[in-house]
């Protein structure tokens, strides 16, 4: 099997971190493109000696980490969310965001996260709790929770809590969704895909995102009807049967870059 056979089975998430980790599909599809331009350009320096979506990945960071940590971007090559991330992102060590994505949303071991981010596995779980600390004393949100199987629904609403967040309501179909939404705006949406009279939390996310803009994150045990390579895809996607670190970390991301949380002032 090539090289790139065996890399593009893992293309679609290292997608998904580079949306989270820069909080635009833009942006971290450029990461992406710069990767597999390395690999293409010199295949004989890709990490062979572990898996290849660990080494996928390691091409990404060392790339993320040339270009990103001390580059200035163009003003005006920077978006409403960007210039939110960068006010929020001097505030705290980008290796503890990496940290956090890594392990909590990609699902990478600390052992591993430490060989993607070059430190010692010592220093990961110590990085990850700063990040979530940082976020979390700069974020807080209403959510709509929309799911319709009752005990995950009840898992959810417990980790929104935690967080320190409100709930604004539970909703089981499209047109409830849509109706909580208007009654009381929230500030992020947490969706499953199948809703309980077969109607779809894609098109519920669709109905609310035409009268406002909110964060939204899909919560689903069919990722690939969202990962498909089409714009926009959804900037963070949860694979069920998750994890509460998982779902947390999302929720931490997705508020990161949103300017209705609170001031980063």
């Amino acid at each position: 099997m090539s090289l790139g056979q065996q890399l593009a089975p893992h293309l679609p998430f290292l997608r998904r971190y580079g949306r989270a980790l820069t909080g635009s599909q833009s942006h971290g599809d450029k990461y992406v493109r710069a990767t597999l331009e390395a690999i293409v350009a010199a295949p004989e320096e890709f990490p062979r000696d572990v898996d290849p979506r660990l080494g996928l990945y390691r091409t990404f960071q060392v790339i993320w980490s040339s270009t990103n940590d001390d580059q200035q971007a163009d003003p005006g090559e920077v978006d409403d969310q960007e210039a939110i991330a960068r006010a929020r992102l001097a505030r705290m060590t980008p290796l503890s965001r990496q940290a956090l994505l890594l392990t909590a949303m990609e699902g990478f071991t600390v052992e591993d996260t430490a060989y993607l981010i070059d430190v010692p596995a010592s220093e990961v779980e110590t990085l990850v709790s700063d990040a979530l600390s940082e976020i979390e004393n700069q974020t807080r949100a209403r959510v709509l929770i929309i799911e319709d199987e009752p005990i995950i629904a009840m898992d959810i609403e417990t980790i929104v809590r935690d967080l320190g967040h409100d709930v604004t309501g539970v909703a089981v179909t499209r047109d409830e969704a849509v109706a909580l939404a208007r009654e009381d705006r929230p500030g992020l949406v947490l969706a499953d895909i199948q809703l309980a009279d077969d109607s779809s939390g894609i098109d519920a996310v669709k109905d609310i995102l035409s009268e406002f803009q909110v964060p939204v994150i899909f919560i689903t045990a069919f990722p690939e009807r969202l990962l498909t390579g089409e714009r926009p895809e959804p900037t963070f996607l949860i694979t069920k049967p998750f994890q509460r670190s998982t779902v947390k970390a999302a929720i931490s991301q997705a508020l990161f870059f949103d300017q209705s949380t609170a001031p980063i002032s």
